[in-house]
C-alpha cells in the first residue's frame, strides 16, 4: 500500500510540475528570434557574369516603390567619393574594406543617416572597430592595425554600399561611372533583416578569397 501510495504522490507531483511548466511557457512565451531572410552579394563561388546578370535583372521594371540594394564598385573609392557617386540617392551602410596586396582584411559596415558629415565620420568609425578587435592571432592583429591607419587617414577603401531609392533612380545609379553593380531586393524586404557581402574589384571570373600570403605592411 505504501508504495502504492508513493507512486501515486509522484504522479501527483508530476502532473502538477508539468501545469506549472505549460502555464510559465503561456505568461512568459519565448522571444522570437531575429532571422535573416535575405541577402544582398554574390554568393561564393558564384560566377561574376551570372551575379552581375542576376543583379541587372533585380532592378528592372516599373515598380516605384523604394528598395534596400546593394551598390558595388569598379574599384574602391574615398567616403566622400562614394557620396558624390550616389549624387542623392540615399545611402543607409558603408562597407569599408583595406586593399592590401595578397593579405586579406576585413569587411566592415557602417550605418549612416542621411547626410555627408555622417559619410565623411565612418571611416573613422569603422578604424575605430578595428583598433577594439585584438585579432585571432598575431598576423591578424597586424593586419587590423595596418587597416585601421588606412582608414583613419581618409584612404580609398570603400568597397561598396547600401542604398534606398526607386528601381528608376537604381538603375540610374548603376549606369554611372564607377558603379560595377547594383542588387536590390524586394519592396517587403525588413532593414536590417538582411545579410550584405559586396562584388570586390578583385573577384574577376568566379567569386572566391584571394590569396593571404602576402607580407602585411608596416603601416
Amino acid at each position: 500500500m505504501r508504495d502504492r501510495a508513493a507512486a501515486v504522490a509522484a504522479a501527483g507531483c508530476a502532473a502538477a510540475l508539468a501545469l506549472v511548466v505549460v502555464t510559465l511557457g503561456v505568461v512568459n512565451p519565448p522571444r522570437p528570434t531575429s532571422i535573416v531572410t535575405d541577402r544582398l552579394g554574390p554568393e561564393g563561388g558564384e560566377p561574376v557574369d551570372g551575379y552581375l546578370a542576376r543583379a541587372g535583372a533585380s532592378i528592372g521594371g516599373p515598380d516605384a516603390d523604394p528598395r534596400w540594394a546593394l551598390v558595388s564598385l569598379d574599384i574602391e573609392m574615398t567616403a566622400d567619393q562614394a557620396y558624390g557617386l550616389a549624387d542623392g540617392v540615399r545611402i543607409s551602410r558603408m562597407l569599408f574594406r583595406v586593399p592590401l596586396d595578397r593579405v586579406q582584411t576585413q569587411l566592415i559596415g557602417v550605418d549612416v543617416p542621411a547626410n555627408q558629415e555622417a559619410v565623411r565620420r565612418s571611416p573613422g568609425v569603422a578604424a575605430g572597430r578595428l583598433q577594439g578587435t585584438a585579432g585571432e592571432w598575431d598576423r591578424q592583429a597586424r593586419i587590423d592595425a595596418v587597416s585601421a591607419g588606412r582608414l583613419e587617414s581618409g584612404c580609398a577603401c570603400v568597397a561598396g554600399m547600401t542604398v534606398r531609392g526607386d528601381l528608376a533612380r537604381l538603375r540610374e545609379l548603376a549606369a554611372r561611372p564607377g558603379v560595377r553593380a547594383v542588387e536590390a531586393l524586394p519592396a517587403d524586404a525588413v532593414h536590417g533583416r538582411f545579410a550584405v557581402t559586396p562584388l570586390l574589384p578583385e573577384h574577376i571570373d568566379v567569386v572566391r578569397p584571394g590569396p593571404d600570403d602576402g607580407e602585411v605592411p608596416a603601416r
